[in-house]
């Protein structure tokens, strides 16, 4: 495996859901990403892809009433446990349905089966089948989702942090992070403005420009993503991180094919 060819791809919940609607996703858009993607592996064939997505309208709704992120022990707290997870999966399936009908080999490997953590960090997960996956050029499908946790009984973790834990195995070349935003403001009021690049060096000048949003997003929003990404090029200083909208036809596939849009996170 060429990891300088390795790509993970973030579909963002917002883009893939009306976050504004309850376990409502948007089929047409995310039928346009998955040809995006057919014709991006088409042009450069050697690339390899890893493909993520978050839960937008299905999980964050329903975890956000049970306060699932925070942990549990009660027979309340796992019916809600339960709850999150088939949301989150009824998503996944939907993805990997419109992804499987464009023509992609995918395959799910969904985070609740595998991961382990520990105060919400990742303590343990094998591996190993997604990484022969990959050296088949089959294309490994994960998706922010419930796992157990050894401190708090339960929690979530987000699409973001599951990429952070697999490039410390995988090294990546780049993390391409679609979403609806164009990339991270320098003012919310101001979405036109947008910060092209952002270092190690920069990131708390940075900082108080990031906000949260007015729907659910129980795994942290904006702020959380960027400083999970920024601190993984500090480990990673041959990593390259693109924050961008999917929103717009074809920046999905411009993005695959090496454009650079959005908002640049690099060493």
């Amino acid at each position: 495996m060429n990891q300088s060819n390795l790509f993970f791809l973030k579909l963002g919940g917002s883009l893939i859901t009306d976050k504004t609607r309850p376990l409502t996703p948007r089929i047409e858009t995310i039928q346009r990403l998955a040809t995006e993607i057919v014709q991006a592996l088409r042009d450069n064939q050697t690339m390899q892809l890893l493909i993520g997505h978050g839960s937008g309208s299905f999980g964050h709704a329903v975890a956000e009433r049970y306060k699932t992120q925070t942990g549990g022990e009660n027979t309340a707290y796992w019916f809600g446990f339960v709850e999150v997870w088939r949301a989150a999966r009824e998503l996944n399936q939907i993805i990997y349905q419109h992804l499987s009908e464009a023509g992609l080999p995918i395959m799910a490997f969904p985070p609740s089966s595998g991961v382990i953590a520990a105060g919400k960090q990742i303590q343990s997960w094998d591996i190993s089948a997604l990484e022969t996956a990959l050296s088949h050029g089959v294309i490994p499908l994960v998706q922010g989702d419930v796992v157990f946790d050894t401190e708090l009984g339960g929690t979530i973790l987000s699409t973001e942090t599951l990429f952070r834990h697999l490039a410390g195995f995988l090294h990546p070349g780049r993390i391409l992070l679609a979403g609806l935003e164009q990339g991270v403001y320098r003012d919310p009021e101001k979405p036109q403005e947008i910060f092209s690049h952002i270092t190690p060096a920069s990131i708390e000048e940075i900082l108080p420009a990031l906000s949260g949003t007015n729907t659910a997003d129980v795994t942290g929003g904006m702020s959380s993503k960027v400083q999970q990404m920024v601190s993984l090029v500090e480990e990673i200083p041959t990593l390259q991180v693109q924050i961008f909208s999917g929103q717009e036809e074809c920046n999905l596939q411009k993005a695959l094919t090496g454009h650079h849009l959005g908002t640049l996170i690099s060493s």
